[in-house]
């Protein structure tokens, strides 16, 4: 070989030091891992156990240890929102607020009979009837309300201890009523009052604060069936079917009473 010329690396040191690369990786990944779990151990010794002088020690509970589903009655009670449309040929719909009341009585962990009851308060747009709106010009955003009493069975998903998805299909009558004077309903495109049929397809999201407190999101399809006794432009039945949007959020209290 020619003095001053180097020799090209052989296959063999090319891999040895591809090896030692690797090796010298996983040794430091090694390192950190050692690193983070002797730290992690060491935060949750503190934590479990954290000595202060003169009072003993201090001792870390879970409050989410007791959380069993096995209560026989709960009670919640949320913030609520609802969307309808207050009249057939509505176009603006109405965007309420309210309260949603409530209670279930488990048979068993999966299964429950539920009951509810809703409130949904707010001002509406009126509507164009026979192709003119005569109460057009003198109201505007009248009041209105809608109050949903229903029940049914209520099923327990999916949950562990931190929380749970429930369903239900609830049906029952809900009362719907505006206040337009001295407009009529009619006059200005909105349903009459009156008392419908109503039905809730939906659920519950709950997150478990402790064993009896719950922060409970509840989303809900809602449908009603209301008439009304004058012609409308486009023409359409009566009673006419609506299907609407409604969600509530609050607290859920779970009774000590055990199945």
């Amino acid at each position: 070989m020619p003095p001053g010329s180097h020799c090209p690396p052989s296959a063999s040191s090319s891999k040895l030091n591809k090896m030692r690369l690797s090796v010298s990786h996983t040794a430091a990944l090694a390192a950190v891992a050692a690193l983070a779990l002797s730290f992690a151990t060491r935060a949750q010794a503190q934590s479990t156990a954290s000595p202060t002088a003169g009072n003993g020690t201090y001792i870390a509970s879970d409050p989410l240890a007791n959380v069993r589903y096995d209560n026989r009655f709960d009670l919640s009670l949320g913030a609520a929102y609802g969307h309808i449309h207050a009249g057939p040929v509505a176009l603006q719909g109405a965007n309420l607020g309210g309260l949603d009341l409530t209670a279930s009585y488990w048979f068993s962990k999966r299964w429950a009979v539920e009951g509810s009851g809703r409130s949904y308060l707010g001002t509406s747009g009126v509507a164009s009837v026979g192709g003119s709106n005569s109460g057009l010009n003198d109201v505007r955003g009248p009041f209105v309300d809608q109050y949903l009493f229903v029940a049914g069975p209520e099923w327990l998903g999916p949950h562990n201890k931190h929380g749970d998805v429930m369903l239900h299909v609830l049906a029952g009558g809900a009362h719907f009523n505006s206040h337009d004077s001295p407009q009529t309903p009619a006059s200005v495109g909105f349903y009459d009052n009156q008392f419908a049929p109503a039905a809730v397809f939906g659920g519950h999201i709950d997150l478990n604060r402790t064993s009896r407190w719950v922060f409970r999101v509840t989303p809900d399809a809602l449908f009603t069936r209301y008439g009304f006794n004058y012609p409308v432009v486009p023409t359409t039945s009566s009673p006419h079917n609506n299907w609407n949007f409604g969600i509530s959020a609050g607290v859920e209290y779970k009774f000590k009473t055990k199945r």
